[in-house]
């Protein structure tokens, strides 16, 4: 595992982001942990966080797996908005890459000069990625996606998240796939569930041990009921 990611995985659970229990997430299905970015509130968070982000655009644009040619950001309503926008300054900061980026409101406005839209303005032959916080069963993205395709000519040229659930999504397959078959659209996790739980297995973070056995068991069950098995 690359070292970035072994040192985000300790960062969001230092943030207080990656937690353990018992949750509920948007898709309704009952976890023994929860992703939420929401709960980044330092500047210094904000800053690694936006760091950890360009860490996994740069590294798949070096595979080739994500164009050279993205020139924008969009961070949906709200935890997606500091996501772009860390992303975007750790970029130009860090890589000398200036990307635009925008996001949306909740409600469109009805007054100045109105819209949905908040930041750079889409315009046609622009190439987007996508910032969010975790992919569950991809209900979010879809609901993001009609926004961007309103202006002729845009392209999505994926989704980057925090962490991948390797979760179905309304069928059978991992939402990625499903997101990928219906959209064409590739999703890009910084880590996945399987690297959290092989990170964190009775290793400390902070003087406690966040996945010992009884943890593990928890989320390998639920892995076991809501993952697709993969072959081999």
């Amino acid at each position: 595992m690359e070292q970035y990611k072994e040192e985000f995985i300790r960062f969001m659970v230092e943030s207080g982001v990656l937690t353990f229990g018992d949750f509920v997430t948007k898709s309704g299905r009952n976890t023994p942990y929860f992703i939420n970015t929401g709960n980044y509130r330092t500047g210094t968070q904000a800053h690694r966080l936006g760091r950890f982000y360009a860490a996994c655009i740069t590294e798949h644009m070096k595979k080739g797996e994500i164009s050279e040619d993205v020139n924008v950001l969009f961070g949906p309503a709200y935890k997606g908005i500091p996501l772009a926008v860390s992303t975007a300054i750790a970029l130009s900061a860090g890589y000398g890459r200036d990307l635009n980026y925008c996001f949306n409101r909740k409600e469109k406005k009805d007054h100045g000069e109105g819209g949905n839209m908040v930041g750079h303005k889409l315009e046609k032959n622009d190439r987007v990625l996508i910032t969010e916080d975790v992919i569950t069963a991809g209900t979010a993205v879809r609901e993001t996606l009609p926004l961007l395709m309103q202006t002729e000519g845009v392209r999505v040229e994926g989704l980057i998240v925090s962490v991948d659930r390797m979760e179905r999504g309304k069928g059978e397959k991992t939402a990625i796939a499903e997101l990928y078959e219906d959209f064409g659209i590739p999703t890009y996790p910084i880590v996945t569930v399987r690297e959290v739980i092989d990170a964190l297995y009775n290793t400390e973070v902070g003087g406690k041990v966040y996945i010992g056995d009884d943890m593990r068991e928890a989320m390998e069950n639920y892995l076991e009921k809501y993952c697709v098995k993969q072959n081999g």
